[in-house]
């Protein structure tokens, strides 16, 4: 009895070993399909996707630089002195013409006074030298004096005439000199700096005040040897001001010499600034138009993958991932798309992003983020 119940006990633990076996087998081949079937679905948010539609795109050159007043002064003492009034501020608005210094005339006006003085006498020598010679020229004619003698007066007035000359040149000159002690705005703009102060000593070519006209403003910026031959006068440019927003500029003029160590050619553009939002020294980024491309199918930039020389996008098509070759066109840099020129229609939904290599084929599951 003890040997029968030995066997049937050992019949029923391989029994129960089989089927324990037998179930592991069954569960490992049931496994990989699941794996396969959930490999096979990929998971976009809503914004790595975006639909193809057709757009405006310019093919543009990147400009980028500061922007400076296209006509501004540095204003200089023209005599030395002491600055006795500075009537502007930095940030105050003058016209041309309006007094902005005024430096201790006193020496002036005694050197003016001393050749006024002298011119005076002069005219009163010249005068005498004149009279004298119009009664010789009678008495000559009637032969009562000599022809020397007569050359003799005659040579005495065109002393006193060139006198008469350097003594009024000499009270131009100061003259001058006294009405540049009172110094005037040469323009219509504001004040970018007050260099001195009342009290200060100055000297003739010392920096007095700054003055922009803020009205019209430059950016000069290098483009590359290679663009200029594209690039071309009273070309539209796009410009993105930092901290001032968007504005309209123009090329006005290109430099004929190559800039060297870059080898880059500067070009000027021209921004109006009639409400004078934009300041002298801003940063700009902007753009020269170059070309443009009217309703064609375009894609952002980031969608398009390159293997070589081969272009492709990833498509969804019936909630199926697909790989879609693409001919590339016009790039439109500023904007960040490029043109599908074929390959692609509009209204085809791409992702947006590059988030690595996807297997064509996959099943598209959208999430929420």
């Amino acid at each position: 009895m003890k040997r029968r119940t030995l066997l049937i006990t050992a019949a029923c633990l391989a029994l129960a070993l089989s089927a324990t076996v037998a179930v592991r087998k069954a569960g490992s081949a049931r496994q990989p399909p699941v794996a396969a079937a959930a490999a096979n679905i990929v998971e976009f948010l809503q914004t790595d996707l975006v639909r193809v539609e057709r757009q405006d795109l310019q093919l543009s050159l990147p400009l980028s630089g500061s922007l400076r007043a296209l006509n501004q002064a540095s204003v200089k003492a023209k005599v030395s002195g002491e600055v006795k009034q500075v009537l502007v501020r930095e940030g105050e608005p003058v016209r041309a013409g309006q007094v902005i210094v005024r430096i201790d005339p006193a020496e002036y006006e005694a050197r003016a006074a001393q050749a006024r003085g002298q011119m005076l006498a002069a005219r009163g020598q010249f005068e005498n030298s004149r009279q004298t010679w119009e009664r010789n020229r009678e008495l000559v004619d009637k032969g009562f004096i000599s022809q020397t003698a007569f050359d003799k007066y005659q040579s005495d007035l065109a002393v006193a005439r060139a006198n008469l000359d350097a003594a009024q040149g000499g009270l131009a000159v100061a003259q001058k000199a006294l009405a540049d002690t009172v110094v005037k705005a040469p323009l219509d703009g504001m004040v970018a700096a007050r260099a001195v102060q009342p009290g200060e000593k100055v000297s003739p070519d010392t920096r007095l005040v700054d003055v922009v006209d803020l009205r019209v403003l430059e950016l000069e910026a290098p483009i590359p040897m290679a663009d200029v031959a594209r690039a071309a006068v009273g070309q539209p440019v796009a410009l993105e001001v930092e901290g001032a927003g968007r504005f309209a500029g123009k090329l006005v003029r290109i430099n004929p010499a190559v800039s060297e160590g870059t080898r880059s050619i500067m070009v000027y553009v021209r921004v109006d600034n009639a409400g004078q939002v934009l300041r002298a020294g801003m940063f700009a980024r902007g753009a020269l138009v170059l070309g443009r491309r009217a309703a064609v199918v375009a894609v952002p930039v980031s969608a398009v993958r390159t293997e070589g020389e081969r272009a492709f996008v990833y498509a969804i098509e019936r909630d199926t991932l697909a790989e879609r070759p693409v001919q590339l066109g016009l790039r439109d840099e500023a904007g960040g798309m490029v043109e599908i020129v074929s390959g692609l229609d509009a209204g085809a939904e791409i992702v947006r992003n590059n988030l690595g290599t996807l297997r064509s084929g996959s099943q598209v599951r959208r999430v929420k983020a």
